[in-house]
């Protein structure tokens, strides 16, 4: 089945699941956090296949979330770093673990603590309203059309 591009809805959620909808991609990411730089790496602590590593990276590459740094010269080689774009989807991650600590951890427990460094505290992510720091229920919100809205577009209006 071939998926649907939404990289040009007018939803922003639509548009960073082209980009982040793909578990490698998240997974990748993730791993990039954690410190992976190389691709050697990345397959060995994801068991990942070396046709979909490839893909996946120059994608997010393309996609501006990873830079490609060559490290050696002969034989040319390569590791990825996060750009900013790319730092700035941690967060996500930590909510995802924090949903999935939630819902899907057995009576054994989490199998990953975050740790926030500054204060020196184990954390889960609390996603929060940029004004008032309630956190965010989905029964108290609404979508409304931003400025960047194409009323000529044929999806609904979402986020």
């Amino acid at each position: 089945m071939k998926r649907v591009d939404t990289s040009d809805w007018p939803c922003t959620i639509a548009r960073s699941a082209a980009v982040l909808g793909d578990h490698w991609n998240l997974l990748l990411v993730r791993q990039a956090c954690l410190g992976t730089r190389r691709f050697d790496d990345f397959q060995r602590e994801l068991g990942i296949g070396r046709n979909i590593l490839t893909r996946r990276l120059n994608q997010l590459v393309d996609e501006g979330l990873m830079s490609r740094v060559e490290y050696q010269d002969k034989p040319p080689r390569s590791e990825y770093r996060l750009t900013q774009q790319g730092r700035e989807v941690y967060p996500i991650l930590a909510a995802m673990a924090a949903w999935g600590e939630r819902w899907l951890s057995g009576p054994e427990g989490t199998p990953l603590v975050l740790h926030h460094n500054v204060c020196d505290h184990d954390m889960q992510a609390v996603v929060v309203c940029s004004e008032c720091d309630a956190p965010i229920d989905v029964r108290e919100m609404q979508a409304r059309r931003g400025p960047g809205y194409r009323a000529d577009r044929d999806r609904p209006a979402t986020i």
